[in-house]
């Protein structure tokens, strides 16, 4: 016979557990952002404020704590396209701030292939819901963004696939250089993609 009261506990608890787990990928995120995937455990442990093994009950190993990582930045960044739409009087704005969180998760992202060891179908399992997930997102940003262009057809241009696509591509291999802006690099590459180019 359960106690009085532990039912009604059950969706507290639940809550509690969801929290936990929310203050340690975000916890995550950010030490992988500054230190790599590499970094240790205990250094996730300690920005979360918990114990190491509170992060190892979670995520039992570090390729199931990088895995939720970049499925919970996937989320939090396919969430904030409809809400910076929304916030934003300038759509312009909008995709651009979007732009700017999309190249902040693909910072965290980097190091995934060697979390996966290899796991060549499991990376191609996540790079479908990462492409099924942000690319929408980014099309109807686009989308809102070309119609404040004058003149400009919203139909025609770079797609959301292929602003991601380019966007990614900037990002490579820029931590160690010093003289290429990625930030000023992405946003001119945005205003490309708005405007188009001759003959579109």
């Amino acid at each position: 016979m359960s106690e009085p009261g532990s039912a009604a506990s059950d969706p507290v608890q639940r809550s509690d557990a969801r929290r936990n787990q929310e203050t340690l990928l975000e916890a995550a995120a950010r030490v992988f952002v500054r230190s790599g995937v590499d970094a240790p455990v205990r250094a996730v442990a300690t920005e979360a404020g918990v114990g190491v093994g509170t992060v190892y009950r979670h995520f039992p190993t570090r390729a199931d704590l990088v895995l939720a990582v970049y499925r919970h930045q996937v989320e939090a960044c396919a969430e904030a396209g409809p809400r910076l739409l929304t916030e934003s009087s300038d759509p312009d704005v909008a995709l651009r701030r979007w732009i700017g969180l999309f190249v902040d998760f693909l910072v965290t992202k980097h190091g995934l292939p060697d979390a996966m060891h290899g796991d060549g179908a499991a990376t191609d399992v996540l790079h479908r819901y990462f492409v099924d997930r942000l690319v929408p997102v980014c099309a109807d940003l686009l989308t809102a963004a070309r119609a404040t262009v004058p003149g400009r057809a919203t139909s025609a241009g770079v797609t959301g696939y292929e602003l991601l696509r380019g966007v990614g591509n900037l990002c490579i291999g820029t931590a160690d250089d010093p003289d290429f802006d990625v930030e000023r690099a992405v946003q001119v590459y945005v205003s490309g993609a708005l405007v188009g180019v001759p003959g579109e």
